[in-house]
């Protein structure tokens, strides 16, 4: 027989694979370089096998057995090319953002002014920073930035653009007396009894955002309503035209010295206007609602025993609006008595907001030490609602305004 069997050595320490050194590698693929020398059969004869001596022989190509010297595990060579780029970036990175927090320090340092455009330019005119990267770190245009630099530089002022803003005393005295006569308005509210009164006198009214602005820097806003729970409903109680729907209902006034005033209202679901009220110090009767009615109808068609067209008569469920008799005498006059959904007082939510904004204007400023004299100015506080109170819905217009506009050709 040949003598084609490979060599056998016997391990005798405690590895169970042949550990080759990286010198011994190099010499083994140097054999495969030899002429008329294949890669199997110098596997045979090293005892290696032909696969893994053609990957030593790629490595060795690729140079990767000499630089494995150390034993350690080798790269290709664009994975190191990526890693280098990735280092030059995050070097690059930190840099800009050494930087920008430089920058940050010296606009801390310098900051004093109401705008980051002021603290800008300050940081800018130091020379330390180009001012592209000022502008980036801060976030302002370079455009705006150089150009108040370079007024800067020249000793000018920066030009206000449009007109000088106007003198405020007048404005501000104006607002003031206002909130002395209704300290619960709003800045709305507040600009459209401006706006009326400079419309009387034949002058041009505040703008809405002067007066806003006005009464923020004076401190005379009010604190804004945070709210409660908000209820929706699915019907619509506002209506296209005046006396197609009345509201009412009712609300209790209680006096310094424990008197209750209990008052009911009726209320065009159009125009807002209370077209008449009743007040007691006992609870309100079927009787009470119906010369409540009778006064409605009264003030807007006159004396009259039955309206000209039916008008629907809204209210919730109390049993003095649901009283048989009440109803049956609502009808007799013209109305059609309806009724809220039990347990949705939102239904009538006009009679409710009503019922706020009175107790909120009238009864929470004013004094009320007795029944007596809250039931003297009811009358005054229900004509000062109709003649005076904006509304925003009707335009920022009183309901007597919002009547007069609707009659007017």
């Amino acid at each position: 027989m040949t003598g084609s069997y490979p060599k056998i050595e016997v391990l005798t320490g405690p590895e169970r694979r042949r550990r080759w050194s990286v010198a011994e590698k190099l010499e083994i693929v140097a054999q495969t370089r030899e002429a008329g020398v294949t890669v199997s059969l110098v596997a045979r004869r090293c005892g290696v096998s032909p696969n893994q001596l053609f990957t030593w022989r790629r490595l060795a190509e690729q140079g990767a057995l000499t630089a494995t010297a150390a034993e350690e595990e080798v790269v290709p060579a664009s994975a190191f090319r990526a890693q280098q780029e990735q280092i030059r970036e995050l070097q690059r990175l930190l840099g800009k953002k050494t930087l920008e927090v430089e920058i940050l320090k010296d606009a801390l340092d310098l900051g004093g002014g109401y705008k980051k455009t002021e603290i800008a330019v300050a940081v800018a005119a130091q020379g330390r920073f180009a001012m592209n990267a000022v502008a980036a770190t801060l976030d302002v245009a370079r455009s705006h930035l150089a150009a108040r630099l370079a007024q800067r530089t020249a000793g000018r002022s920066p030009q206000r653009r449009g007109r000088p803003p106007l003198p405020e005393e007048a404005l501000l005295a104006e607002i003031e007396a206002v909130i002395d006569d209704m300290p619960s308005y709003g800045y709305a509210r507040i600009w459209a009894r401006l706006r009326r009164k400079a419309l009387a006198e034949g002058r041009a009214p505040a703008n809405r955002k002067r007066v806003y602005r006005v009464m923020k820097v004076n401190g005379l806003l009010l604190e804004r309503h945070a709210g409660g729970v908000e209820r929706r409903h699915d019907g619509r109680i506002a209506v296209a035209r005046s006396n197609l729907r009345w509201c009412s209902d009712g609300f209790e006034i209680g006096c310094d010295n424990g008197e209750k005033v209990r008052v009911a209202f009726a209320l065009d679901c159009c125009d807002r206007e209370a077209m008449g009220h009743i007040a007691t110090t006992e609870g309100i009767k079927g009787e009470d609602v119906c010369d409540l009615m009778v006064t409605a109808v009264e003030h807007r068609f006159g004396k009259v025993n039955r309206l000209p067209q039916t008008i629907e008569w809204l209210t919730d469920n109390g049993s003095c609006f649901i009283a048989g008799p009440t109803r049956r005498f609502a009808r007799e006059i013209g109305l059609e008595p309806l009724t809220t959904p039990v347990q949705s007082p939102q239904s009538n939510g006009m009679a409710e907001a009503f019922v706020r904004t009175f107790k909120r204007d009238y009864v929470a400023v004013n004094p009320i030490p007795d029944a007596k004299t809250v039931m003297l100015a009811l009358p005054e506080w229900f004509d000062h609602y109709n003649e005076l109170h904006p509304h925003r819905a009707l335009g920022y217009r009183s309901p007597r305004e919002f009547i007069a506009a609707q009659a007017a050709p």
